[in-house]
């Protein structure tokens, strides 16, 4: 992937509660001139921000606890319901990874199924924190997670460790073995601890490997969370 491509695939984040309407504000000029893939907010901020965002580049909020998930499934349909209604295009979600061995387990595909219908016709991004899980529980939350309809399976928040290797090239399989199984394309986004082009090559190569399709499908199938990459691309 040459800068270009990095950058339409790039979803810029500014994750503050308290972020002021100058900082919104600059943050979403710089968005609109590099053309990345998405932007992504609090939901509270997500009203202000799409009436900035140039046409053509998604609005993505976080909702339902961030970086910890709630464990509430009304709470999460009432938050994921509220970004909707906001007007959003997509919403990430996290999948609080147990320390149970039954995760992931009913309630777990519970949680999911209650976020992928109160996301609507909304992209749904599920964040697995992978840095938190060993690959059985890491594989198994990857595969329920797309039963369950989400588009993209994300690996973490990058506030509780960092995208591993091992984990971009376990959710890329992942996402090439549902699409054998199902027929259902989806996606991957990587994040967390991203902060270099060498980073991107490294993982990008990985997914390749995995299903090469996935990034050949560029911001429809493969996000970077890194907002850092900004500066240096």
């Amino acid at each position: 992937m040459d800068a270009k491509d990095i950058i339409e695939c790039l979803d810029f984040t500014l994750l503050d509660h308290g972020a002021s309407e100058e900082q919104l504000a600059g943050f979403v000029a710089r968005a609109n001139s590099n053309r990345v893939g998405a932007v992504c907010v609090f939901s509270e901020h997500a009203t202000y921000v799409r009436g900035l965002l140039d046409d053509g580049i998604q609005l993505a909020v976080v909702a339902g606890g961030f970086p910890v998930g709630s464990g509430d499934d009304g709470e999460i349909r009432t938050a994921v319901a509220a970004a909707v209604s906001a007007g959003v295009d997509e919403i990430d979600v996290v999948l609080e990874p147990r320390k149970d061995e039954d995760f992931p387990s009913e309630a777990d595909l519970a949680r999911l199924v209650a976020m992928r219908e109160a996301a609507g016709e909304c992209v749904l991004k599920v964040i697995l924190e992978t840095p938190m899980l060993e690959e059985r529980p890491m594989r198994a939350a990857a595969r329920m997670a797309l039963a369950a309809g989400a588009d993209f399976v994300k690996t973490c928040t990058g506030k509780r460790g960092a995208c591993s290797d091992d984990a971009a090239s376990i959710l890329a399989y992942e996402v090439m073995r549902h699409e054998r199984a199902f027929g259902e394309r989806r996606g991957v986004k990587l994040s967390g601890g991203i902060r270099t082009v060498d980073d991107v090559s490294r993982l990008t190569n990985l997914v390749h490997l995995q299903d090469p399709s996935i990034i050949d499908a560029g911001s429809k199938r493969f996000r970077i969370g890194a907002s850092s990459l900004l500066d240096s691309l």
